[in-house]
């Protein structure tokens, strides 16, 4: 289990570098091992700031979602204490960090106020503020953690309180490597409160708090499923549930028994079915009579094929009115083949023509 900052006390400090207006980033923190100038209240030193601790700075930075701020006297740490306002002398983006052999650099935006007390007079006057404090949290070995804010002073000092107060106000959670800073007690309160054993190992703890996560999250998830209040118990998450899952009782009389819903259906498809055998036959002797279907093989391939193949085909065939009479009345014309012999004559052919059949499947269908 990697360990935490448990510390009785929180360790906050902070030091002093000489300020100037410059284009250039304006070193923030110093490189190698430094000391708090005289009149620190808390924590003397020594710090040590490697290149590699200030890169891990810098990462902590970039993901930070506001800038840092620059006040005057440390004020951010003692107005509500003291209920003064505490006003920006400039931002320091923290994008712009980098590391340098002499420090931490970063890019600093000043107020036209700060700049005015940064500058020396027009005469060579001093300016009213020479030092830019900065407050870092640092481990049990002096090693600078974080950079929490700067000041614009004259005394970068602070006292117990504000450190203190710094510590709780930016959360600081940094992992420490100093067994003798482990708080026992809260240790084994934590393990307690897990359902532990007394002798549960630091993978068990881990464990136990991932699975109370993950338990978490799922309660969460579950209780917006339910439409529960955040806050809401078990009990009335289960409440919720119930509420949800109770349907009202059907109203009977809006359904009727399967068995009568079967036979009103049996039955209106048998009379479609007959209400279609009955068109279907209109269809067909209507087609006979007006010649657009031209003979009985014809009307009973459309019977089988159904009343929408026999309503296309009455669609899109001529009435021929040789079919419905012969020109000479039934008597074989003079000169002509005469029926049974196998041969179409020529009201026959002109069947043929104008459905599009050989004399062949006119016979086949209507033989001689």
């Amino acid at each position: 289990m990697t360990t935490h900052s448990l510390q009785t006390k929180p360790r906050v400090a902070a030091c002093a570098l000489r300020v100037q207006l410059t284009d250039d980033k304006t070193r923030l923190m110093p490189a190698g091992t430094f000391h708090v100038p005289r009149g620190a209240a808390i924590g003397s030193g020594p710090w040590n700031l490697s290149a590699e601790q200030g890169q891990a700075i810098i990462s902590l930075a970039a993901a930070r979602s506001t800038d840092i701020a620059i006040d005057y006297e440390h004020q951010t740490l003692y107005a509500e204490k003291n209920g003064q306002p505490a006003p920006a002398a400039g931002w320091v983006d923290p994008r712009s960090l980098e590391w340098r052999d002499d420090g931490l650099y970063g890019a600093v935006a000043w107020t036209a106020a700060a700049r005015a007390q940064i500058a020396e007079g027009p005469n060579g006057e001093p300016p009213a503020y020479r030092y830019l404090s900065p407050v870092f949290p640092y481990d049990a070995n002096g090693v600078p953690l974080d950079l929490l804010h700067l000041a614009l002073t004259n005394t970068p000092a602070i006292d117990e309180g504000a450190a203190q107060l710094a510590a709780a106000r930016m959360a600081i959670t940094h992992d420490v490597n100093d067994d003798q800073e482990i708080d026992t007690v809260k240790r084994e309160q934590l393990i307690q409160t897990l359902g532990l054993a007394a002798e549960a190992t630091d993978e068990q703890i881990d464990t136990a708090i991932a699975a109370l996560k993950a338990g978490d999250a799922d309660a969460k998830a579950l209780r917006q499923a339910l439409g529960a209040k955040d806050d809401a118990q078990p009990a009335e998450a289960v409440a919720a549930l119930k509420a949800s899952s109770t349907a009202a009782a059907p109203d009977m009389s809006q359904y009727v028994p399967v068995a009568v819903y079967q036979e009103t259906t049996q039955q209106l498809a048998a009379l479609k079915a007959n209400s279609n055998t009955a068109e279907l036959d209109a269809l067909i002797k209507e087609g006979l009579e007006d010649g657009r279907i031209p003979g009985q093989a014809t009307a009973d391939w459309l019977r089988v094929q159904g009343i929408a193949a026999c309503k296309a085909h009455l669609e899109g065939a001529p009435s021929i009115a040789a079919l419905k009479t012969t020109q000479t009345q039934g008597k074989p014309p003079e000169g002509k083949d005469t029926k049974g012999d196998g041969k179409l004559n020529e009201t026959e052919l002109a069947v043929c023509k104008t459905m599009n059949l050989t004399p062949e499947q006119y016979r086949a269908a209507n033989p001689a």
